[in-house]
């Protein structure tokens, strides 16, 4: 299949990377920065383009990798009249952006991806929806050669999943940020907190998170509670964001 690859950012270079690791031959790499394309287009033996009128125009497939900001600007520039299939990669972005082309679809990687820590991408959920049944066959054959968890789901489906991800991932990770921060005031090493990070994150492979919830929240231990308010007095920002999550804790007790 011929593939032509609009962006080079993290997303851009996971795609670009798996599908020439599949075979398929990854004609263009677009970019506004002629460096970005050139790097990635070097990696899997493609021609760097920072022209959008110098794309294909005989590409079986066109996958928009881009920031949602950008992506109206590149579907606003592309041709109506491409004949393969345009797809993105957004979790936030309803397909009907993309009513303009012939055939159009999404792949959405349920993962936070990186081009500094390269994931095997058999291993990520790889969301998939069409415009049509025709389109669906074709971009559900690659998802299935892509990840061993592909799967199917709507545009309302699939903002469900980023907003969910938002939360277990962006939102954990700055909470992780402010135990850094904690801990560093004191002279602690934050490396001490790596086993029961790494064990919350077992334990929820084994059910509904609220089951397994532990802390002074759940156990109504207000005279704890008291103290670490206390404790976090000169950071009303910190001491905030703890008192919403014991509030939404707490709102669970008995489930």
């Amino acid at each position: 299949m011929k593939i032509v690859i609009l962006g080079s950012g993290n997303v851009a270079t996971h795609f670009a990377t798996r599908l020439h690791q599949l075979g398929h031959h990854i004609t263009q790499i677009y970019s506004r920065t002629k460096a970005n394309a050139s790097a990635l287009a070097l990696r899997v033996e493609s021609n760097p383009v920072t022209d959008l009128k110098q794309l294909d125009t005989d590409a079986d497939l066109y996958l928009l990798a881009v920031t949602d900001d950008a992506l109206p600007i590149a579907v606003e520039q592309l041709s109506s009249l491409l004949k393969g299939v345009v797809v993105h990669t957004s979790g936030a972005t309803n397909i009907d952006t993309l009513q303009k082309f012939q055939h159009y679809g999404v792949l959405y990687p349920l993962q936070s991806l990186s081009k500094q820590q390269m994931i095997e991408m058999q291993h990520i959920p790889l969301g998939v929806e069409a415009d049509s049944q025709e389109t669906d066959g074709i971009l559900w054959e690659i998802a299935q050669a892509m990840s061993s968890q592909a799967f199917r789901c709507d545009s309302q489906q699939r903002l469900a999943f980023h907003v969910a991800a938002v939360f277990a991932n962006n939102f954990s990770n700055i909470l992780y940020q402010i135990a850094y921060e904690i801990l560093e005031v004191h002279d602690l090493p934050f490396e001490l907190l790596l086993p029961i990070i790494q064990e919350t994150a077992k334990k929820v492979k084994n059910g509904a998170p609220i089951r397994l919830q532990t802390g002074p929240a759940i156990r109504n231990d207000n005279n704890t509670i008291n103290k670490h308010l206390n404790f976090l007095t000169e950071i009303p920002a910190w001491k905030e964001i703890y008192q919403q999550l014991t509030l939404e804790i707490a709102k669970r007790r008995g489930i």
